[in-house]
């Protein structure tokens, strides 16, 4: 069965449901009402009689119905009863609308003209079943005389009850066809808005949507035209360090910290931002629909990542290098002691062998200095490589020392270098000096980098503000996002509990000290770990 013929079945079903109980409650409101009203005529007529003196007075007559049965007949017409019956305290009739039956017993009991007590019922008689009302007559010394009993039969009720019935019915069927009309315009309606699609259809477009937007491993971000969250998948949720977390109707400038004014006014174009700690290459697209915008899609890729993946495969590089320049270093020495015993200049050649012997490779300042996490090794092999294609000399300190990471995880100890040492290389003249300082003190192992340069240094009034987002000294060159780096160097260390500071150089330059603070737990079994490669 199609939706629209479901919703024009279920209104209506629903429409006439309704219609009917009010029917059915206004109907017996309705008969409750005449039966009221009839009840208040019947009453009011009743007492007329049992207090009208000629009345009173004819019950000393030697025939009470000559006087009463006139009177009674008269006001039966008037108030449009079908009966008023007078009798005596034995329950004989002085009227009757029969003539036939006065001075007959009344076929019901006289029960009011014993007691003296009001009776409102329906009851079967002469003329059939009535609803009647029967009243005490009471002469002027309170005596009981008899009673007086007003009536009208059922059936006249029931047809009155139907005259007005009909124009009720009339009116509740022309209710319900309108309403049938205005749930079938409904219907259409709602077919119109969901593009005449069917429920089964909306269900296989959900199912696919999700798959395909939970399966893609870039994060997508659906934006309203309030730039608030209407959608994300489970990418954007872990780049953004949200996972788990309902972010619908949040507004993303309180996810992502740039500005999103820009990013949003230049579709198309890639842009940095951050997340956390994470950089992330964020991408706005407008969402059209009939020629519409009615929100953005971002688009996330995760920067941080391929940065690591990039400083590993240099790291890499940089070994393979420094093996290479080996090799061609050792192979050059041998001829040389070839060369030298082949003359008989053994001196000469011990002199050559000694030398060899206290090393030349790349990797004789790093192994000298004592740093062992091997992470780290790479990382400085790789960007002294990097300095040198740009004319810097890349030292690291004589009293530099580094044990290996705790769990073998040196991931936050590269990123803080690693950013340091690319914003040192950047604003150097010609030197670039690496210290590290590992260290145990009275609230544990702490890790100090510290990272000089002889560049221009970063002035007072502005050291303050270095390490905000999209803070920087250097000229933003064209397409170049700049300013994060250090801002992610400080958020780093701040969740490891540390601090960073910028001041003067004694290279004429920047100095950047990072304090990086090892849990207890982890420093422990580092330091047994570092025992047992000893």
């Amino acid at each position: 069965m199609r939706l629209r013929t479901q919703l024009v079945l279920l209104q209506s079903a629903i429409m006439l449901l309704v219609i009917l109980g009010t029917g059915v409650a206004a109907a017996l409101i309705q008969e409750r009402t005449l039966r009221d009203a009839y009840l208040d005529r019947m009453i009011g007529v009743a007492e007329s009689v049992a207090q009208l003196p000629s009345v009173l007075d004819a019950y000393d007559d030697p025939d009470p119905s000559r006087v009463i049965q006139p009177l009674a007949e008269t006001l039966r017409i008037a108030s449009g009863m079908t009966y008023v019956v007078v009798t005596d305290r034995d329950g004989i009739r002085f009227s009757h609308p029969n003539p036939d039956l006065i001075g007959q017993r009344v076929s019901t009991e006289p029960t009011t003209a014993e007691t003296g007590e009001r009776y409102v019922g329906t009851q079967e008689g002469t003329l059939g079943v009535s609803w009647r009302a029967k009243v005490p007559v009471l002469g002027a010394d309170g005596e009981l005389l008899g009673q007086v009993s007003v009536g009208i039969l059922e059936s006249e009720l029931r047809a009155d009850w139907l005259d007005d019935i009909w124009i009720l019915a009339l009116c509740l069927a022309v209710a319900a066809v309108l309403g049938v009309v205005l749930a079938t315009w409904a219907a259409a309606v709602v077919r119109r808005r969901i593009h005449g699609l069917e429920p089964d259809e909306i269900r296989s477009m959900l199912e696919v949507r999700d798959a395909t937007l939970h399966g893609i491993g870039e994060g997508l971000v659906v934006l309203d035209e309030h730039a608030r969250i209407a959608l994300c998948n489970d990418a954007a949720l872990r780049l953004l360090g949200r996972p788990g977390e309902a972010l619908a109707g949040t507004p993303v400038a309180e996810v992502l910290d740039a500005p999103v004014d820009p990013l949003l006014a230049d579709p198309g174009e890639q842009q940095l931002v951050l997340a956390g700690e994470r950089v992330l290459v964020a991408r706005a697209d407008p969402v059209v629909v009939d020629g519409r915008t009615v929100g953005t899609v971002l688009i996330l890729r995760d920067r941080t990542e391929l940065d690591a993946a990039l400083r590993d495969l240099a790291g890499a590089q940089g070994m393979t290098e420094t093996l290479r320049a080996q090799q061609h270093e050792f192979a050059n020495t041998l001829h040389t002691l070839g060369g030298l015993l082949e003359l008989g200049e053994t001196e000469a050649a011990m002199q050559v062998l000694e030398r060899a012997g206290a090393g030349g490779g790349a990797l004789a300042d790093e192994q000298a200095s004592g740093v062992l996490e091997l992470e780290v090794a790479a990382l400085l092999l790789a960007k002294r490589a990097q300095a040198r294609e740009h004319a810097i000399d890349l030292l690291v300190g004589e009293g530099s020392h580094l044990r290996p990471a705790p769990g073998g995880d040196a991931g936050d100890w590269v990123t803080v270098l690693g950013n340091l040492v690319d914003n040192a290389i950047d604003a150097a003249a010609t030197r670039v000096e690496v210290q590290l300082d590992d260290r145990d003190g009275p609230r544990g192992r702490v890790v100090e980098v510290r990272v000089d340069d002889d560049g221009e240094g970063v002035p007072e009034a502005e050291r303050a503000a270095i390490f905000a987002l999209e803070v920087s000294t250097k000229a933003h060159a064209a397409g170049l996002a700049r300013g994060y780096g250090l801002t992610l160097v400080r958020r780093v260390v701040e969740r490891l509990g540390g601090e960073v500071r910028v001041e003067r150089s004694p290279l004429g330059g920047a100095r950047f000290v990072a304090s990086l603070p090892v849990p207890a737990r982890e420093a422990a079994s580092a330091g047994s770990g570092s025992g047992e490669a000893r």
